[in-house]
């Protein structure tokens, strides 16, 4: 037993030796066969240029002189023109005398109440806000002082009890910047609030008395109907209007400038119409516009970045209504699906253009436009858009024709 483990020991040493040995000879082969006798560990570059290979050379070369990294030149990010030219100072929002001379005179104090600013999209809401923020603390202290929430996003109750609430307990430092006032309180953002929970907003009635001496909230949103009654009693109300056309042609006319622009005046008038008192919504057609067909725009350019269906499709659809031919409404209907337009926007365009009819009567209108309306919620609802719309074009027949709204069999 012993002299047969001693044989089996003595066995696998020798095969264990031989396969250390093959191994060996087949590392040198891999390193000195390719490179025809080099040094052992050379790069296999290296041999061949020693051996002369001209490309190789030339490739080494060529690599010792120029630098280690060669990189194309980094073209500068286009920011949106919608930041860009936002303004930075309270003085500067348009078009809300009012609502600037307030809060200018309250800066100067530095005591600001919590506010609640309500309005359109696209009227200065934020970049007020904002603006406050930075005039008070300026650019370094903005990222401690300044809570910014979307509340679209972050709405539910559990934002409320943990991130808003954690923020606002936080005692405010002492440390000052010169030039700016920095007041011993921090600002809470809170956008678009009315998308926010009941809960939500009721829970941030305690949080807002408790914590008053440190934490400013400055509520932003469209409709003020839906903030609750206690939580807007407890700021003070800012209503920001609709830009008129004025004001938003001087402030395109300054970015058209700005940016190397040709904007004509019907294109301007065009640009104003369609943006409906919302600048944001302005400076972004303007930009796609530039974008896509240069620095000469058009009226039809600005339309076909904009979305807005052709005014020709709706008079084309109230024609056909006009017709009383329920065939040739059909088939103007199927034409607009056909192209793909968005039935809600032509439902709002299809409302002008009955509003501002000289030759339909006003119970006439009436009944279009309260088919209108429940057109937008059976859409909204998720409807089909075609059996809608031809809903709405059998009802226009039916009102222009004075026919009965219901059919007696």
């Amino acid at each position: 037993m012993t002299a047969l483990s001693t044989k089996s020991v003595v066995t696998a040493v020798f095969f264990l030796d031989y396969g250390r040995r093959c191994l060996g000879k087949r590392r040198e082969h891999i390193l000195e066969g390719a490179g025809g006798g080099g040094k052992r560990g050379e790069p296999e570059s290296q041999r061949l240029v020693e051996r002369g290979d001209p490309k190789i050379a030339a490739r080494e070369n060529a690599g010792a002189t120029r630098p280690l990294a060669t990189m194309a030149p980094l073209v500068p990010m286009s920011q949106p023109w919608v930041e860009k030219y936002r303004p930075r100072q309270v003085k500067d929002v348009a078009h809300q005398e009012e609502v600037i001379r307030v809060l200018t005179n309250t800066l100067q104090t530095a005591d600001l109440p919590h506010m609640l600013f309500y309005g359109p999209p696209g009227t200065g809401k934020t970049t007020t806000a904002l603006a406050i923020a930075y005039q008070l603390y300026g650019p370094e202290l903005y990222k401690s002082r300044v809570l910014e929430l979307n509340a679209s996003d972050d709405r539910g109750i559990n934002v409320v009890r943990t991130k808003i609430k954690d923020f606002a307990a936080v005692a405010v430092g002492t440390a000052r910047k010169a030039g700016y006032p920095c007041p011993p309180y921090k600002i809470i953002i809170l956008d678009e609030a009315d998308s926010m929970t009941e809960d939500a907003q009721n829970a941030l009635r305690r949080t807002m008395e408790t914590y008053s001496k440190v934490t400013r909230f400055f509520f932003i949103c469209n409709y003020i109907s839906r903030i609750i009654e206690p939580l807007a009693s407890r700021c003070a109300k800012f209503r920001f209007k609709p830009l008129s056309e004025e004001v938003m042609s001087s402030r395109i006319m300054y970015i058209c400038n700005e940016e190397g622009l040709n904007l004509d005046a019907q294109a301007l008038s065009t640009l104003s119409a369609i943006s409906q008192g919302d600048l944001r919504r302005a400076i972004t057609y303007l930009q796609s516009a530039a974008r896509l067909f240069g620095s000469s725009l058009s009226s039809s350019d600005l339309i076909s970045v904009s979305g807005v269906i052709p005014e020709d499709v709706v008079k084309s659809l109230l024609a056909a209504c006009k017709s009383g031919e329920f065939d040739v409404a059909n088939k103007e209907v199927s034409n607009i699906i056909a192209d793909g337009y968005p039935v809600s926007q032509l439902m709002a365009q299809f409302l002008d253009v009955i509003v501002s009819a000289d030759d339909i009567q006003d119970d006439q209108k009436a009944r279009i436009c309260k088919k209108l309306g429940e057109t937008d919620k059976c859409l909204v609802d998720g409807a089909d858009e075609y059996l809608q719309l031809l809903d709405v074009a059998s009802e226009t027949i039916r009102a222009l024709f004075n026919m009965p709204q219901t059919l007696v069999f």
